[in-house]
């Protein structure tokens, strides 16, 4: 378990605080993250890296010369949110274009996406490479779907090396793409993990028994062996490995061949340990032809106090290898010597400036204390259901759920409640509220909570006091700004309580209820619908490898919502009484 800490929901700043601390001649600090503390050529591509905190070395311990220019550090286990991308892509930007490249996870595409489009908009070049080298997350004919573990560090070194050659961000791209073409990675797990002020790990595997096929994530495994020994493992992982399905394509035989080779622990699995595993792994590899190239072994990616390890093979050609092997320079990992640069120009990074509050009619104002009022509710809300929220999205997910809940719905309101001093109508407290949730909580759940409050504040807007019609309006836009990014009912996600609330409001409104009534009725639809969800396999997130495991059990993004609109629709009432 995890035993120092403060609050556990302020974990991920005070660690990259402290982080930044111990590592100043590498790194800075910067809104969302750390980029290099030394000045790149100008002109070069930047790459960003980045994902949720809880695996370092990734991703701040590889920023640095050789290696990433920067890196966006989300919350526990959650992917930084887009403004955090953002921010550290246009300190790290040179003039050279923006490489941005991360594991392939539901959160991070989001958010990652989300912020390429900011900068492309702002006439910054951006592009991005996904890394899928985890065999046990989809089956080869489905590899664009696999998520990216431990061979992260193929990819960002390769492509780092390009960008500090010069290259274009086209070549850059066109090497990172063959690096992830390239990598395959396996793991296993002999416990889970547990996050800070959590009581019990995110999974238990049976004593005796080693789950295969896990995440870093605390996802379990899709399978259950019994723990072999350091030999049986290496043997386990390198034929898997080394399977034909799971052979890059134009590599139809192992014999021949040369390969980088990265024995990673997660976190609690001791160096020894890894080394007695190493000597066997590195003996099959010899036996089955292959030759070896410069291995890593120690954590690479972990994930918090996990006893697991994986194995990732890089299978090379002679332009990857000349990169592979390109000296590199950055708090967690060194190869070869760098030529120091000089310390970069502080007043370089990107600055942030608060935009101006817009003008407001005095009923719209008076409407944001009540905007206040509920968010004030749901923070309440979010606060007493936490702890099951966090219980509920472990069975086959990550477990972080309501601390992410917790991070956004509180930096949401004291966003509001500065907005409303300021003198903001309800639809910009709306709106920054919508902005503070998406870039504190980061994740799936943040960009969509932003989402779903800058819609509701767009419809409302800050000429007019809400209408039943406005904020049925403003229910509706924020329900297609959800669903445009891809879920749909029966996916068992928080769109299973969205929709029919939002279909219930709206019959209710038409048929000439009041709001208070409206939506107390819709509520009721909305906690249905959020039970409901324990009857549905995943089909979207972190969830969908284990998708069995989450069957008897709801939906924690469905459940939250549910709950949301409960004390939201109390709110409501009340005000609409007096």
């Amino acid at each position: 378990m995890t035993r120092l800490y403060n609050d556990p929901s302020d974990f991920a700043d005070e660690m990259t605080d402290g982080f930044v601390a111990a590592n100043q001649r590498w790194v800075r600090r910067v809104h969302g993250g750390v980029v290099r503390a030394t000045r790149s050529t100008p002109g070069t591509v930047a790459l960003v890296v980045g994902g949720g905190s809880g695996h370092y070395p990734a991703f701040g311990g590889l920023v640095g010369q050789g290696l990433a220019h920067g890196a966006a550090l989300g919350n526990l286990f959650a992917s930084p949110s887009w403004q955090q991308v953002r921010s550290v892509a246009r300190s790290a930007h040179t003039g050279g274009g923006v490489l941005l490249s991360y594991g392939n996870y539901a959160g991070d595409v989001l958010n990652f996406d989300a912020a390429q489009a900011k900068l492309v908009a702002e006439g910054i070049e951006t592009r991005t490479v996904r890394v899928t080298d985890d065999i046990a997350s989809a089956p080869a004919a489905d590899a664009h779907k696999r998520r990216g573990i431990a061979g992260d560090l193929t990819v960002f070194k390769v492509a780092a090396a390009a960008a500090e050659a010069g290259w274009s961000l086209d070549e850059v791209v066109r090497v990172a793409e063959a690096a992830n073409a390239r990598t395959r990675s396996v793991g296993v797990a002999f416990t889970g993990c547990s996050l800070p002020g959590a009581d019990e790990p995110l999974f238990t595997v049976p004593e005796g028994r080693m789950a295969v096929g896990m995440g870093i994530h605390g996802e379990p495994g899709i399978g259950e062996v019994d723990v072999p020994t350091a030999d049986g493992l290496a043997a386990l992982l390198v034929e898997s490995l080394l399977a034909d399905a799971e052979r890059p394509e134009g590599v139809e035989e192992a014999r021949g061949q040369r390969v980088a080779v990265l024995l990673n622990g997660l976190g609690s699995v001791k160096y020894e340990e890894l080394f007695v595993v190493y000597a066997k792994v590195d003996a099959l590899l010899r036996e089955a032809g292959v030759e070896v190239v410069e291995p890593e072994v120690g954590e690479l990616v972990t994930s918090f106090d996990m006893a697991g390890a994986s194995l990732t093979l890089f299978w090379l050609d002679d332009e990857l290898e000349s990169l592979w092997a390109a000296p590199a320079d950055a708090p967690a990992y060194k190869k070869g010597s760098v030529d120091v640069a000089a310390r970069a120009d502080d007043a370089e990074l990107e600055a942030l400036v608060a935009a101006p509050v817009p003008p407001a009619t005095a009923a719209s104002r008076e409407a944001a204390e009540l905007v206040l009022a509920a968010l004030e509710a749901v923070q309440a809300t979010v606060e007493q259901h936490a702890d099951e929220l966090g219980r509920i999205d472990a069975v086959a997910g990550d477990g972080d759920h309501g601390i992410g809940m917790l991070r956004g719905v509180g930096a949401a309101v004291a966003a509001a409640r500065e907005a409303l001093q300021a003198g903001a109508g309800a639809g910009t407290v709306l709106d920054r509220a919508g902005d503070a949730w998406s870039d504190r909580a980061g994740g799936t759940s943040g960009a969509l909570w932003g989402s779903a409050l800058a819609s509701l504040g767009a419809a409302v807007g800050d000429d007019d006091a809400p209408t039943r019609t406005s904020v049925v309006a403003g229910v509706g836009g924020a329900t297609e700004a959800i669903l445009e990014f891809g879920a749909v009912v029966g996916d068992k996600t928080m769109v299973d309580v969205l929709v029919p609330f939002d279909e219930a409001l709206r019959t209710e409104v038409e048929r000439g209820a009041d709001l208070a009534t409206a939506w107390a009725r819709a509520s009721g639809v909305a906690l249905a619908a959020a039970a409901a969800t324990a009857d549905l396999l995943p089909r979207m997130g972190r969830a969908r490898p284990h998708a069995e495991k989450s069957l008897g059990t709801p939906d924690a993004g469905a459940t939250s919502l549910a709950l949301i609109t409960e004390a939201v629709g109390l709110v409501v009432a009340s005000r609409q009484r007096a």
